[in-house]
Parts: C-alpha cells; sequence; structure tokens
C-alpha cells in the first residue's frame, strides 16, 4: 500500500532550501530507464520502443552493454524498482553541476554508511555481499562504474539535457520571487502537497514524517524522473526530493522549432530562429552548434536582442546562458495567436 512522506519545515529550513542540478542523479535515474525498457534488449523491446526516451536508449544501451556496465555492482544496486542506498547520490554541491565533486562525494562515504544502507537495501548478489566485505575496494569500483557509465551514456547528450534542467531551476527561481516558496513547493508533482509548514509527498513506498533539521531541502530536477517524484530521506546528510523536470520531452526531439514568419519580418530571420531555440536557456556555443551560425555571429545577434530586452543573460557555471524575457514571450504569443 503506498504511503505519504511528510517534511516539517522550520523557518530555518525554508531560508536553506535550494534547487540544484545533479548529473549523478541524472546516472541512477537513466539507470533506471535502461533496466525498465528491458535491458540489453531494450532498443528491440516493446518497452524500449513505447519509452519516452527511445532515442536516448538506441545510442546508449549499445554501448553500455559492450563496456558490460549492466552487469556491474552500479546496476546491482540500482534497481529498475525500489530503494537504491542514498551514499550514490549525496547532495550536489552548491557549486554547480559538477560529477567529479559529486563522485568524489561518493568516494569519501564513510565504511559505517556503506554498511549502514547495504544492511537496510535487502538484495544481496556476489557484488554487493563483496562491497560489504571489503568497502573501500567496493565503493572505488562503484565510482569507476558511474564514471564509466556517465562517459557511455550521457556525456554525450548531457549539453541538451542540462539545458533543459537549467531552465527549469530559472523558472522555479521566478516563481520563487514572484509567488513565494509554498507556490512553488507545493506545484512541483502532483503527488507534492505544501500546507501549514509541511511538504507531503504521496504515493510512496512506505510513510514516514520526517525533520529536515534546518538543513532544509535539496530540490533536483530530473529529465528522467518522469512519472513520480524520488525522495532522499534515509541519509544522514541534507535531504533531497527528486522530480521531472519541466520540459524533460523536448531532450530527444528531432524536430526544429518553427520561426513565426511575423517576428522574422520585425527582426529579421535569424534572430527569430535565434528566438525559437531559446525555448530552454542555451550558451552562445549550444545555438551556434544547434544552428549552424558562427558563434560571433551568434553573439552579435543576441547582443541585439539582450540590448532590445528581448533576450536576458545569466551566468552559470563557466557559461553564460541567455533566455528569453517576458517581452519575446509576448512577441511570440502574438504572433501564432
Amino acid at each position: 500500500m503506498a504511503g505519504a512522506v511528510r517534511f516539517a519545515f522550520s523557518a530555518s529550513d525554508v531560508a536553506r532550501t535550494r534547487f540544484a542540478l545533479s548529473p549523478l542523479w541524472e546516472v541512477v535515474a537513466s539507470v533506471r530507464t535502461y533496466q525498465l525498457a528491458g535491458g540489453r534488449s531494450a532498443v528491440g523491446s516493446v518497452a524500449g520502443r513505447r519509452s519516452v526516451h527511445r532515442r536516448w536508449l538506441e545510442a546508449a544501451v549499445p554501448k553500455v552493454a559492450a563496456a558490460g556496465l549492466d552487469r556491474g555492482l552500479l546496476f546491482d544496486l540500482v534497481p529498475a524498482n525500489g530503494y537504491t542506498p542514498d551514499f550514490i547520490t549525496p547532495p550536489p554541491p552548491a557549486a554547480g553541476a559538477d560529477l567529479a565533486a559529486e563522485l568524489r562525494m561518493v568516494a569519501a562515504t564513510p565504511v559505517a554508511e556503506i554498511h549502514r544502507e547495504l544492511r537496510a537495501f535487502g538484495l544481496r548478489t556476489e557484488r554487493i555481499e563483496a562491497m560489504y566485505a571489503d568497502p573501500a575496494a567496493g565503493i572505488a569500483r562503484l565510482v569507476a562504474e558511474l564514471d564509466a557509465y556517465w562517459t557511455a551514456a550521457l556525456a554525450p547528450c548531457w549539453p541538451q539535457v542540462r539545458a533543459v534542467l537549467e531552465a527549469d531551476v530559472f523558472h522555479q527561481a521566478r516563481r520563487l520571487a514572484a509567488d513565494g516558496a509554498g507556490a512553488v513547493l507545493g506545484d512541483l508533482h502532483p503527488h507534492v502537497r505544501w500546507s501549514a509548514g509541511t511538504l507531503t509527498i504521496s504515493e510512496m513506498a512506505c510513510g514516514a514524517g520526517l525533520d529536515l533539521e534546518g538543513q532544509g531541502l535539496v530540490l533536483v530536477p530530473s529529465v528522467f524522473t518522469r512519472s513520480g517524484v524520488t525522495t532522499s530521506a534515509g541519509s544522514p546528510a541534507a535531504k533531497q526530493l527528486f522530480y521531472p523536470s519541466r520540459g524533460w520531452g523536448s531532450v530527444w526531439s528531432a524536430e526544429r522549432p518553427a520561426v513565426p514568419e511575423a517576428v522574422a519580418a520585425v527582426l529579421g530571420r535569424t534572430r527569430a530562429l535565434l528566438l525559437a531555440e531559446l525555448a530552454v536557456p542555451a550558451s552562445t556555443s549550444d545555438l551556434a552548434g544547434r544552428t549552424g551560425l558562427s558563434a560571433g555571429g551568434v553573439n552579435q545577434h543576441l547582443t541585439a536582442l539582450r540590448d532590445a530586452g528581448i533576450v536576458s543573460a545569466h551566468r552559470s557555471g563557466r557559461s553564460v546562458l541567455y533566455m528569453r524575457t517576458a517581452v519575446a514571450e509576448s512577441l511570440l504569443a502574438a504572433a501564432v495567436g
């Protein structure tokens, strides 16, 4: 029977709640997608053909299978459904989406924590038993497999995945400023509800009432977490909530965005094309790669659009991401309305 997880928020918890991107969580969520679609037969299976991630599966499955990663410790610890040890997905650092930093955190997991979570995990395989007997060797093997899986399955598509995740965070930040934390927290997913200082997550495998202990909640959008939400609540580290990102379906879309002719007539076709491409935030190099324009030309057009208040620029780590402003959204809506 499904239960509900309830997080009780203090004023300190609200103040310290933050959004973060986690490449490591996308690894875990995509491993589940791989297994749910049928494993090595995912591309040809009915589940694989029907999966919204079919294009990703077609590219990733052969590489993952060829490397034998789907027969390793990582896949043992990340079943298609059910509990996954929290030490695989520590709360991502506030500095930004950095897989190397997350892997260092996994590598530093205390032996007592590894033993505690493996005892709670329940599933026993030869590789898991070996990890329990020799946690240092086990965690080193897990980190190596996480890194290898990332290289094979996610690194090639990370720029477009990251763009969708960053767009979601920008959207949530705008809502936070306009409507407040309660409105944002209660609107992450139909299973998530905010009331009287408590965040309730329904349809969970088991119920629990949890105190955030002043650490707040880390909210992590995901392209591969689609049908529900997942929590990381058993670890002594900060609690996390993984939820489906807005716009996840656009990641694998092969269609080019339509360029409204009315907007092209006013701004010129190139600038109208760039606006259409900015359905999710993107950097100059992203836009150059997608449109075939030179990076210098893209930058020149974006500067003009920014000066006109049609796009805005925001720094994200080492990149500067451009996004459409409310003026641009109104212009595009009027053109297609």
